[in-house]
Protein backbone atom coordinates (compact mmCIF):
# COMPACT_ATOMS: atom_id res chain seq x y z
CA UNK A 1 0.00 0.00 0.00
CA UNK A 2 1.46 3.46 -0.85
CA UNK A 3 2.68 5.56 2.07
CA UNK A 4 0.18 8.34 1.35
CA UNK A 5 -2.75 5.91 1.50
CA UNK A 6 -1.50 4.52 4.80
CA UNK A 7 -1.25 8.02 6.27
CA UNK A 8 -4.83 8.85 5.28
CA UNK A 9 -6.08 5.56 6.69
CA UNK A 10 -4.29 6.06 10.00
CA UNK A 11 -5.67 9.58 10.32
CA UNK A 12 -9.15 8.16 9.78
CA UNK A 13 -8.61 5.68 12.62
CA UNK A 14 -7.47 8.47 14.93
CA UNK A 15 -10.97 9.94 15.06
CA UNK A 16 -12.17 6.98 17.14
CA UNK A 17 -11.62 7.32 20.88
CA UNK A 18 -12.93 5.31 23.83
CA UNK A 19 -12.25 3.23 26.87
CA UNK A 20 -9.84 0.27 26.75
CA UNK A 21 -10.56 -3.10 28.32
CA UNK A 22 -8.29 -5.91 29.41
CA UNK A 23 -8.45 -8.87 27.04
CA UNK A 24 -9.70 -12.11 28.55
CA UNK A 25 -10.93 -15.28 26.86
CA UNK A 26 -14.41 -15.08 28.30
CA UNK A 27 -15.29 -11.49 27.43
CA UNK A 28 -16.54 -9.63 24.37
CA UNK A 29 -14.21 -6.79 23.60
CA UNK A 30 -14.96 -3.25 22.57
CA UNK A 31 -12.04 -0.96 22.02
CA UNK A 32 -11.29 2.21 20.19
CA UNK A 33 -8.14 2.83 18.25
CA UNK A 34 -5.29 5.13 19.14
CA UNK A 35 -2.59 5.09 16.50
CA UNK A 36 1.01 4.29 17.36
CA UNK A 37 3.92 4.58 14.94
CA UNK A 38 4.34 1.61 12.58
CA UNK A 39 7.01 1.24 9.95
CA UNK A 40 5.37 0.95 6.52
CA UNK A 41 7.55 -1.95 5.47
CA UNK A 42 6.31 -4.08 8.41
CA UNK A 43 2.61 -3.96 7.60
CA UNK A 44 1.70 -6.47 4.91
CA UNK A 45 4.69 -8.77 4.65
CA UNK A 46 4.30 -12.52 4.96
CA UNK A 47 7.34 -14.03 6.65
CA UNK A 48 9.66 -16.85 5.67
CA UNK A 49 8.85 -18.58 8.99
CA UNK A 50 12.29 -18.27 10.53
CA UNK A 51 13.52 -17.59 14.04
CA UNK A 52 15.87 -14.61 13.93
CA UNK A 53 19.03 -14.03 15.97
CA UNK A 54 19.37 -17.79 16.55
CA UNK A 55 22.96 -17.35 17.78
CA UNK A 56 21.41 -16.33 21.13
CA UNK A 57 20.03 -19.89 21.35
CA UNK A 58 23.34 -21.69 20.86
CA UNK A 59 23.62 -22.76 24.52
CA UNK A 60 20.09 -24.18 24.41
CA UNK A 61 20.67 -25.93 21.09
CA UNK A 62 23.91 -27.41 22.44
CA UNK A 63 22.00 -28.92 25.39
CA UNK A 64 19.40 -30.33 23.01
CA UNK A 65 22.14 -31.77 20.81
CA UNK A 66 23.82 -33.51 23.76
CA UNK A 67 20.50 -34.98 24.90
CA UNK A 68 19.93 -36.35 21.40
CA UNK A 69 23.40 -37.86 21.25
CA UNK A 70 23.33 -39.38 24.73
CA UNK A 71 19.62 -40.31 24.62
CA UNK A 72 19.40 -39.19 28.24
CA UNK A 73 18.24 -36.20 30.23
CA UNK A 74 15.47 -33.65 29.80
CA UNK A 75 15.23 -30.31 28.04
CA UNK A 76 12.90 -27.78 29.68
CA UNK A 77 11.10 -25.16 27.60
CA UNK A 78 8.87 -22.71 29.51
CA UNK A 79 6.31 -20.76 27.46
CA UNK A 80 4.81 -17.78 29.31
CA UNK A 81 1.99 -15.59 28.06
CA UNK A 82 -1.60 -14.38 28.20
CA UNK A 83 -4.95 -15.84 27.09
CA UNK A 84 -3.40 -16.99 23.80
CA UNK A 85 -1.40 -19.40 25.95
CA UNK A 86 -3.69 -20.28 28.90
CA UNK A 87 -5.98 -22.58 26.91
CA UNK A 88 -2.91 -24.62 25.82
CA UNK A 89 -4.06 -24.91 22.20
CA UNK A 90 -1.03 -23.48 20.40
CA UNK A 91 1.39 -24.71 23.06
CA UNK A 92 -0.03 -28.25 23.09
CA UNK A 93 0.48 -28.40 19.33
CA UNK A 94 4.11 -27.29 19.77
CA UNK A 95 4.56 -29.74 22.66
CA UNK A 96 3.30 -32.68 20.63
CA UNK A 97 5.44 -31.88 17.59
CA UNK A 98 8.69 -31.31 19.49
CA UNK A 99 8.17 -34.38 21.67
CA UNK A 100 7.47 -36.45 18.59
CA UNK A 101 10.78 -35.22 17.17
CA UNK A 102 13.01 -35.18 20.26
CA UNK A 103 11.33 -37.36 22.91
CA UNK A 104 8.40 -37.07 25.30
CA UNK A 105 9.52 -36.43 28.89
CA UNK A 106 6.04 -35.64 30.21
CA UNK A 107 3.21 -33.12 30.40
CA UNK A 108 5.35 -30.57 32.24
CA UNK A 109 3.87 -27.75 34.31
CA UNK A 110 0.14 -28.02 34.98
CA UNK A 111 -2.31 -26.04 37.07
CA UNK A 112 -5.84 -26.99 38.25
CA UNK A 113 -7.64 -24.31 36.27
CA UNK A 114 -10.96 -26.06 36.86
CA UNK A 115 -10.66 -25.37 40.61
CA UNK A 116 -9.95 -21.70 39.81
CA UNK A 117 -13.10 -21.69 37.61
CA UNK A 118 -11.24 -20.86 34.41
CA UNK A 119 -10.05 -22.60 31.25
CA UNK A 120 -6.91 -24.68 30.86
CA UNK A 121 -5.36 -27.69 29.13
CA UNK A 122 -7.40 -30.76 28.27
CA UNK A 123 -4.46 -33.12 28.85
CA UNK A 124 -4.98 -33.23 32.63
CA UNK A 125 -8.22 -32.51 34.49
CA UNK A 126 -8.95 -31.82 38.16
CA UNK A 127 -11.87 -32.02 40.55
CA UNK A 128 -12.16 -31.44 44.29
CA UNK A 129 -14.66 -31.78 47.11
CA UNK A 130 -13.70 -28.33 48.46
CA UNK A 131 -14.24 -24.79 47.25
CA UNK A 132 -11.15 -22.80 46.25
CA UNK A 133 -10.41 -19.07 46.09
CA UNK A 134 -8.43 -17.85 43.09
CA UNK A 135 -6.78 -14.58 42.08
CA UNK A 136 -5.08 -13.83 38.77
CA UNK A 137 -1.95 -11.74 38.51
CA UNK A 138 -3.88 -9.10 36.53
CA UNK A 139 -5.27 -7.85 39.85
CA UNK A 140 -3.46 -5.87 42.52
CA UNK A 141 -1.45 -7.65 45.18
CA UNK A 142 -3.66 -9.01 47.96
CA UNK A 143 -2.27 -10.26 51.26
CA UNK A 144 -2.83 -13.97 51.72
CA UNK A 145 -3.14 -14.66 47.98
CA UNK A 146 0.44 -15.42 46.85
CA UNK A 147 0.53 -15.38 43.05
CA UNK A 148 3.43 -17.49 41.90
CA UNK A 149 4.53 -19.56 38.94
CA UNK A 150 1.07 -20.22 37.50
CA UNK A 151 0.15 -16.55 37.53
CA UNK A 152 -2.95 -17.54 39.52
CA UNK A 153 -3.17 -17.89 43.30
CA UNK A 154 -5.26 -20.85 44.51
CA UNK A 155 -6.22 -21.16 48.17
CA UNK A 156 -8.56 -23.05 50.49
CA UNK A 157 -9.11 -23.40 54.24
CA UNK A 158 -11.17 -26.58 53.91
CA UNK A 159 -10.17 -30.19 54.41
CA UNK A 160 -9.93 -31.36 50.80
CA UNK A 161 -9.03 -33.99 48.28
CA UNK A 162 -8.07 -33.12 44.69
CA UNK A 163 -8.31 -35.76 42.00
CA UNK A 164 -5.78 -35.39 39.18
CA UNK A 165 -6.82 -37.34 36.10
CA UNK A 166 -4.62 -37.63 32.98
CA UNK A 167 -6.90 -37.59 29.92
CA UNK A 168 -4.16 -37.98 27.30
CA UNK A 169 -2.44 -41.36 27.69
CA UNK A 170 0.75 -39.87 26.22
CA UNK A 171 1.17 -38.01 29.51
CA UNK A 172 1.09 -40.80 32.05
CA UNK A 173 3.72 -39.89 34.62
CA UNK A 174 6.24 -41.37 37.05
CA UNK A 175 7.08 -38.18 38.94
CA UNK A 176 4.89 -35.43 40.32
CA UNK A 177 6.36 -32.22 41.74
CA UNK A 178 4.31 -29.92 43.96
CA UNK A 179 5.19 -26.21 43.92
CA UNK A 180 4.00 -24.06 46.83
CA UNK A 181 4.91 -20.62 48.24
CA UNK A 182 8.19 -20.86 50.17
CA UNK A 183 8.18 -24.58 49.27
CA UNK A 184 5.95 -25.22 52.29
CA UNK A 185 4.86 -28.83 52.93
CA UNK A 186 1.16 -28.20 52.44
CA UNK A 187 0.08 -31.37 50.64
CA UNK A 188 -0.01 -35.13 51.05
CA UNK A 189 -0.45 -37.39 48.04
CA UNK A 190 -2.09 -40.74 47.35
CA UNK A 191 -1.93 -42.83 44.18
CA UNK A 192 -5.45 -44.21 44.53
CA UNK A 193 -8.35 -44.70 46.88
CA UNK A 194 -9.44 -48.12 48.11
CA UNK A 195 -12.86 -49.22 49.34
CA UNK A 196 -12.99 -50.84 52.77
CA UNK A 197 -16.02 -53.08 53.46
CA UNK A 198 -17.05 -53.46 57.09
CA UNK A 199 -19.54 -56.23 57.96
CA UNK A 200 -21.74 -56.50 61.06
CA UNK A 201 -24.83 -58.41 62.26
CA UNK A 202 -27.94 -56.27 62.71
CA UNK A 203 -31.60 -57.13 63.44
CA UNK A 204 -33.40 -58.13 60.30
CA UNK A 205 -35.99 -55.63 59.09
CA UNK A 206 -39.37 -56.97 57.97
CA UNK A 207 -42.04 -54.63 56.63
CA UNK A 208 -45.60 -55.71 55.84
CA UNK A 209 -47.92 -53.68 53.58
CA UNK A 210 -51.51 -53.95 54.83
CA UNK A 211 -53.98 -55.40 52.36
CA UNK A 212 -57.72 -54.75 52.24
CA UNK A 213 -59.56 -56.90 54.79
CA UNK A 214 -56.53 -57.66 56.97
CA UNK A 215 -56.61 -57.14 60.76
CA UNK A 216 -53.85 -57.06 63.37
CA UNK A 217 -54.64 -60.62 64.51
CA UNK A 218 -54.24 -62.18 61.06
CA UNK A 219 -50.99 -60.29 60.47
CA UNK A 220 -49.61 -61.27 63.90
CA UNK A 221 -50.45 -64.93 63.22
CA UNK A 222 -48.74 -64.78 59.82
CA UNK A 223 -45.39 -63.73 61.34
CA UNK A 224 -45.63 -65.67 64.63
CA UNK A 225 -45.80 -62.62 66.90
CA UNK A 226 -48.43 -61.30 69.32
CA UNK A 227 -50.76 -58.38 68.69
CA UNK A 228 -49.18 -56.64 71.69
CA UNK A 229 -45.71 -56.95 70.15
CA UNK A 230 -46.99 -55.71 66.83
CA UNK A 231 -48.66 -52.66 68.39
CA UNK A 232 -45.58 -51.82 70.48
CA UNK A 233 -43.25 -52.06 67.46
CA UNK A 234 -45.39 -49.63 65.49
CA UNK A 235 -46.54 -47.32 68.33
CA UNK A 236 -50.22 -48.19 67.88
CA UNK A 237 -52.68 -47.22 70.64
CA UNK A 238 -55.56 -49.31 69.28
CA UNK A 239 -56.23 -52.09 66.78
CA UNK A 240 -57.26 -49.80 63.92
CA UNK A 241 -55.17 -50.21 60.73
CA UNK A 242 -55.69 -49.06 57.15
CA UNK A 243 -55.00 -50.80 53.83
CA UNK A 244 -52.02 -49.46 51.96
CA UNK A 245 -50.07 -48.51 55.12
CA UNK A 246 -47.07 -50.52 56.35
CA UNK A 247 -46.23 -52.26 59.60
CA UNK A 248 -42.81 -53.10 61.01
CA UNK A 249 -42.70 -56.72 62.11
CA UNK A 250 -40.72 -57.43 65.30
CA UNK A 251 -38.20 -60.28 64.90
CA UNK A 252 -35.18 -61.78 66.62
CA UNK A 253 -33.60 -62.77 63.30
CA UNK A 254 -30.24 -61.19 62.38
CA UNK A 255 -28.82 -60.22 58.98
CA UNK A 256 -25.43 -59.12 57.58
CA UNK A 257 -24.89 -55.42 56.92
CA UNK A 258 -22.05 -53.98 54.80
CA UNK A 259 -20.64 -50.52 55.37
CA UNK A 260 -18.43 -49.24 52.53
CA UNK A 261 -15.86 -46.55 53.16
CA UNK A 262 -13.31 -45.02 50.79
CA UNK A 263 -9.80 -44.64 52.07
CA UNK A 264 -6.72 -43.13 50.42
CA UNK A 265 -3.41 -44.95 50.26
CA UNK A 266 -0.86 -42.35 51.42
CA UNK A 267 2.54 -41.88 49.79
CA UNK A 268 5.76 -40.34 51.01
CA UNK A 269 6.78 -37.02 49.49
CA UNK A 270 10.47 -36.14 49.25
CA UNK A 271 11.77 -32.59 49.23
CA UNK A 272 14.37 -30.56 47.37
CA UNK A 273 15.09 -26.83 47.51
CA UNK A 274 12.15 -25.85 45.30
CA UNK A 275 9.56 -28.65 45.28
CA UNK A 276 8.08 -31.62 47.10
CA UNK A 277 7.97 -34.67 44.84
CA UNK A 278 7.00 -38.31 44.54
CA UNK A 279 8.39 -40.89 42.11
CA UNK A 280 6.66 -44.13 41.14
CA UNK A 281 8.31 -47.03 39.33
CA UNK A 282 4.95 -47.64 37.66
CA UNK A 283 3.48 -45.06 35.28
CA UNK A 284 0.42 -43.32 36.74
CA UNK A 285 -2.61 -41.63 35.17
CA UNK A 286 -4.42 -40.67 38.36
CA UNK A 287 -3.32 -39.24 41.68
CA UNK A 288 -4.91 -37.52 44.68
CA UNK A 289 -3.63 -34.44 46.48
CA UNK A 290 -4.76 -34.34 50.10
CA UNK A 291 -4.65 -31.66 52.74
CA UNK A 292 -1.85 -31.73 55.25
CA UNK A 293 -3.99 -31.71 58.38
CA UNK A 294 -1.42 -29.64 60.26
CA UNK A 295 -2.05 -26.66 57.95
CA UNK A 296 -5.10 -24.42 58.35
CA UNK A 297 -4.60 -22.68 54.99
CA UNK A 298 -3.28 -24.23 51.77
CA UNK A 299 -1.89 -22.44 48.70
CA UNK A 300 -0.94 -24.18 45.47
CA UNK A 301 1.28 -22.60 42.81
CA UNK A 302 1.34 -25.54 40.40
CA UNK A 303 2.45 -29.08 39.63
CA UNK A 304 4.90 -30.76 37.27
CA UNK A 305 4.31 -34.17 35.69
CA UNK A 306 7.29 -36.06 34.26
CA UNK A 307 7.94 -39.59 33.04
CA UNK A 308 11.18 -41.56 33.12
CA UNK A 309 12.00 -41.08 29.43
CA UNK A 310 14.45 -38.57 28.01
CA UNK A 311 13.12 -35.74 25.89
CA UNK A 312 11.29 -32.42 25.93
CA UNK A 313 9.26 -30.96 28.80
CA UNK A 314 7.21 -28.12 27.33
CA UNK A 315 5.78 -26.11 30.24
CA UNK A 316 2.87 -23.79 29.38
CA UNK A 317 1.97 -20.85 31.66
CA UNK A 318 -0.70 -18.39 30.57
CA UNK A 319 -3.10 -16.00 32.29
CA UNK A 320 -6.19 -14.52 30.67
CA UNK A 321 -5.78 -10.76 30.43
CA UNK A 322 -2.14 -10.73 31.53
CA UNK A 323 0.49 -8.17 30.59
CA UNK A 324 4.24 -8.23 31.22
CA UNK A 325 3.71 -5.75 34.06
CA UNK A 326 1.35 -8.22 35.77
CA UNK A 327 4.05 -10.86 35.97
CA UNK A 328 6.58 -8.22 37.00
CA UNK A 329 4.62 -7.13 40.06
CA UNK A 330 4.70 -10.63 41.62
CA UNK A 331 8.29 -11.57 42.62
CA UNK A 332 7.14 -15.08 43.56
CA UNK A 333 6.77 -15.92 39.85
CA UNK A 334 10.48 -15.33 39.27
CA UNK A 335 11.46 -17.03 42.55
CA UNK A 336 9.60 -20.21 41.59
CA UNK A 337 10.62 -20.31 37.92
CA UNK A 338 13.90 -22.20 38.67
CA UNK A 339 11.73 -25.14 39.84
CA UNK A 340 11.15 -25.83 36.13
CA UNK A 341 14.90 -25.72 35.33
CA UNK A 342 14.27 -23.67 32.17
CA UNK A 343 16.74 -24.12 29.33
CA UNK A 344 14.61 -21.89 27.10
CA UNK A 345 11.95 -19.35 28.07
CA UNK A 346 9.49 -18.31 25.36
CA UNK A 347 7.50 -15.11 25.96
CA UNK A 348 4.14 -14.38 24.27
CA UNK A 349 2.82 -11.03 25.55
CA UNK A 350 1.64 -7.75 24.08
CA UNK A 351 -2.01 -8.24 23.10
CA UNK A 352 -3.41 -6.91 26.38
CA UNK A 353 -0.93 -4.02 26.42
CA UNK A 354 -2.16 -3.05 22.96
CA UNK A 355 -5.77 -2.96 24.17
CA UNK A 356 -4.55 -0.86 27.09
CA UNK A 357 -3.21 1.64 24.50
CA UNK A 358 0.30 1.31 25.91
CA UNK A 359 2.94 3.10 23.84
CA UNK A 360 5.59 0.84 22.35
CA UNK A 361 8.49 2.22 24.48
CA UNK A 362 6.49 1.55 27.66
CA UNK A 363 5.66 -1.99 26.53
CA UNK A 364 9.31 -2.66 25.71
CA UNK A 365 10.37 -1.37 29.14
CA UNK A 366 8.00 -3.84 30.83
CA UNK A 367 9.09 -6.67 28.51
CA UNK A 368 12.76 -5.96 29.24
CA UNK A 369 12.02 -5.92 32.97
CA UNK A 370 10.39 -9.34 32.62
CA UNK A 371 13.39 -10.70 30.71
CA UNK A 372 15.74 -9.30 33.38
CA UNK A 373 13.67 -11.00 36.10
CA UNK A 374 13.93 -14.33 34.28
CA UNK A 375 17.68 -14.01 33.72
CA UNK A 376 18.37 -12.92 37.32
CA UNK A 377 17.10 -16.26 38.64
CA UNK A 378 17.99 -18.38 35.59
CA UNK A 379 21.24 -16.98 34.14
CA UNK A 380 21.80 -19.94 31.81
CA UNK A 381 18.34 -19.77 30.24
CA UNK A 382 18.01 -18.62 26.66
CA UNK A 383 15.13 -16.32 25.71
CA UNK A 384 12.85 -16.31 22.66
CA UNK A 385 10.19 -13.63 22.17
CA UNK A 386 7.08 -14.25 20.06
CA UNK A 387 5.56 -11.07 18.71
CA UNK A 388 1.83 -10.64 19.43
CA UNK A 389 -0.49 -11.87 16.67
CA UNK A 390 -2.64 -9.57 14.51
CA UNK A 391 -6.01 -8.53 15.95
CA UNK A 392 -8.73 -5.90 15.52
CA UNK A 393 -10.05 -3.11 17.71
CA UNK A 394 -13.85 -3.17 17.93
CA UNK A 395 -13.81 -6.04 15.40
CA UNK A 396 -13.08 -3.45 12.69
CA UNK A 397 -9.81 -1.58 12.98
CA UNK A 398 -6.31 -3.06 12.63
CA UNK A 399 -4.33 -3.23 15.88
CA UNK A 400 -1.44 -0.91 15.06
CA UNK A 401 -0.07 -1.14 18.60
CA UNK A 402 0.64 -4.86 18.14
CA UNK A 403 2.36 -4.03 14.85
CA UNK A 404 4.52 -1.46 16.61
CA UNK A 405 5.45 -3.89 19.38
CA UNK A 406 6.42 -6.51 16.80
CA UNK A 407 8.72 -4.04 15.06
CA UNK A 408 10.44 -2.94 18.28
CA UNK A 409 10.89 -6.52 19.51
CA UNK A 410 12.80 -7.31 16.33
CA UNK A 411 14.82 -4.09 16.45
CA UNK A 412 16.37 -4.76 19.86
CA UNK A 413 16.85 -8.56 19.65
CA UNK A 414 20.61 -8.44 19.06
CA UNK A 415 21.36 -5.91 21.81
CA UNK A 416 19.03 -7.72 24.25
CA UNK A 417 20.47 -11.12 23.25
CA UNK A 418 17.23 -12.97 22.57
CA UNK A 419 15.77 -14.74 19.56
CA UNK A 420 12.50 -13.67 17.92
CA UNK A 421 9.73 -15.48 16.11
CA UNK A 422 7.56 -12.91 14.34
CA UNK A 423 4.07 -14.35 14.81
CA UNK A 424 2.57 -11.01 13.77
CA UNK A 425 4.05 -11.35 10.29
CA UNK A 426 3.58 -15.12 10.03
CA UNK A 427 -0.19 -14.71 10.53
CA UNK A 428 -0.34 -12.15 7.73
CA UNK A 429 0.40 -8.78 9.33
CA UNK A 430 -1.74 -5.75 10.06
CA UNK A 431 -4.55 -6.33 7.56
CA UNK A 432 -4.80 -10.12 7.86
CA UNK A 433 -7.57 -10.59 10.44
CA UNK A 434 -10.56 -10.46 8.09
CA UNK A 435 -8.84 -12.89 5.74
CA UNK A 436 -7.91 -15.19 8.63
CA UNK A 437 -11.48 -15.05 9.92
CA UNK A 438 -12.80 -16.11 6.50
CA UNK A 439 -10.48 -19.11 6.70
CA UNK A 440 -11.88 -20.10 10.09
CA UNK A 441 -8.75 -19.11 12.00
CA UNK A 442 -10.25 -16.36 14.21
CA UNK A 443 -12.77 -16.31 17.05
CA UNK A 444 -15.73 -13.95 16.94
CA UNK A 445 -14.02 -11.18 18.91
CA UNK A 446 -11.32 -10.85 16.20
CA UNK A 447 -8.75 -10.82 19.01
CA UNK A 448 -8.41 -14.48 19.85
CA UNK A 449 -8.00 -17.28 17.37
CA UNK A 450 -10.01 -20.43 16.81
CA UNK A 451 -8.69 -23.88 17.68
CA UNK A 452 -7.58 -24.23 14.05
CA UNK A 453 -5.94 -20.81 14.24
CA UNK A 454 -3.93 -21.61 17.35
CA UNK A 455 -2.93 -25.00 15.96
CA UNK A 456 -1.75 -23.30 12.78
CA UNK A 457 0.41 -21.01 14.90
CA UNK A 458 1.76 -24.01 16.80
CA UNK A 459 2.65 -25.90 13.62
CA UNK A 460 4.35 -22.85 12.15
CA UNK A 461 6.46 -22.29 15.27
CA UNK A 462 7.43 -25.96 15.57
CA UNK A 463 8.49 -25.88 11.93
CA UNK A 464 10.64 -22.78 12.48
CA UNK A 465 12.14 -24.30 15.65
CA UNK A 466 13.13 -27.53 13.91
CA UNK A 467 14.54 -25.53 10.99
CA UNK A 468 16.67 -23.38 13.31
CA UNK A 469 17.95 -26.38 15.25
CA UNK A 470 18.80 -28.33 12.08
CA UNK A 471 20.73 -25.30 10.88
CA UNK A 472 22.62 -25.21 14.19
CA UNK A 473 23.59 -28.88 13.81
CA UNK A 474 24.70 -28.33 10.23
CA UNK A 475 26.99 -25.46 11.23
CA UNK A 476 28.11 -26.87 14.59
CA UNK A 477 31.89 -27.06 14.93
Amino acid sequence: MPNKAITILLLFFAFFKGTAQVVDTTDTYTNDVVIDTVANDSIELVGANVITNTSSLNLFFEKLYLMEQQKAGKINIVHVGDSHIQADLMTNCIRKRLQEKYGNAGAGFIFPHQLAKTNGTYNVRFKSNASWSARRNIFSVEEGMPVGLSGIALKTRENFAIELDVRDSAYQFNTIKVITPKNAALFDVATSSKTIILESNVPKKIVHRIKSGEVLGSIANKYGVTITQLKKENGLKNNNIRAGKTLKIPTTEMQKREVRRSEFIPLTLKEDALTHFYHSDKALDKLYLLSNKEEKEVNLSGLVLENDAYGILYHSIGVNGAKASDYNKYPLFFEQLPALKPDLVIVSLGTNESFDKMAAPDFMAQLNQFIAGVKAKNPDSCILIMTPPPSLFRRKFPNTFAASYAKDILVQETDANYATWDLFTEMGGLYSVTRNAARGLMSGDKVHYSKDGYEKQGKLFAESFIKAYDNFKTNRK
